[in-house]
């Protein structure tokens, strides 16, 4: 089982949305970490079919993004979930189920063991417009994997859920990633760190990390401090290194920050985080000139 993607490229007339991504997906989950508009959208939206690249091609197992038989490998959760309010989730399903040409039969089968497994079943037959937003969402993974998919691909799928929601999930994309590729995208750190086993960090429309939670935050191992220091030197190192976390306290303030080397007298080093690799990237306006 092989997503392969080659050279792929997307361009909106001077603006480079996507830029000669090359990636190869086995089975696995693979968090697609990066802030808004770094292309995330884009990118699973050529993934799916849905958008056409300006160049490059996607793949499964030989057969291209652009026929039938890859669509019927795959499952799809967009950021902006459709669904019809007055529908029961049974009955949302077995409508999805009939457009993917399942039967009857099948359609009412695979309706009930989705809702157990996203954990709907005892709200089946209460109306979309009742649930909870991380009710939702589980109703659209379950849509998503109606067909079996064994792509799973889902983009921003925690966005409003309260920790509970998020908690439960993670648990259940974990599940799924033993025998699919399951590809999410998010912004929050904490969604793919606990169950991700490759991490891409995607900036400006390039992969500029790619491994495991432990390859890509070794860049910045060795290289994060803590420190309580006054108000001046605090200001100092403001202005020259990526801060990841300030604190006011009594007289002093706290600063959690990245540098090459020691950058004061009483900061010690501590174990980086893939928050401080992320903020390290993203955090706008911040001086890397260490």
């Amino acid at each position: 089982m092989e997503l392969i993607i080659d050279r792929l490229t997307k361009q909106y007339k001077n603006k480079i949305a996507i830029d000669r991504i090359s990636l190869t997906l086995e089975k696995g989950v693979y968090g697609l970490l990066g802030p808004n508009g770094a292309g995330k959208t884009t990118l699973m939206q050529m993934l799916c079919g849905v958008l056409k690249p300006t160049s490059g091609e996607v793949k499964f197992n030989g057969i291209d993004v652009s026929e039938e038989e890859y669509r019927d490998s795959l499952g799809y959760l967009p950021q902006d979930f459709g669904y019809y309010p007055e529908f029961t989730a049974y009955d949302f399903l077995l409508y999805m189920a009939s457009l993917k040409g399942l039967t009857k039969e099948r359609a009412k089968e695979k309706a009930n063991e989705l809702l157990e497994l996203v954990a709907l079943s005892d709200v089946a037959k209460k109306k979309i417009k009742t649930f909870s937003g991380g009710m939702k969402r589980r109703l659209g993974i379950a849509q998503a994997m109606l067909n079996n998919p064994k792509i799973l691909i889902l983009d921003e799928p925690t966005a409003g859920l309260d920790p509970k929601e998020r908690v439960r999930f993670r648990n259940l994309i974990s599940r799924l990633g033993k025998d699919k590729i399951v590809l999410l995208s998010t912004h929050i750190v904490s969604d793919v760190e606990y169950i991700a086993s490759t991490i891409l960090m995607i900036k400006d429309g390039q992969i500029i990390r790619e491994g495991s939670l432990e390859k890509i935050i070794s860049v910045i191992e060795g290289k994060v401090f803590e420190c309580s220091v006054d108000s001046k030197t605090a200001a100092n190192l403001i202005a020259n290194y990526p801060i990841i976390n300030i604190r006011e306290e009594s007289d002093k303030t706290f600063l959690r920050l990245v540098a090459e080397k020691n950058p004061c007298e009483t900061a010690v080093v501590v174990s980086a985080t893939l928050e401080d690799l992320y903020l390290y990237y993203f955090n706008e306006g911040v001086n890397k000139n260490e």
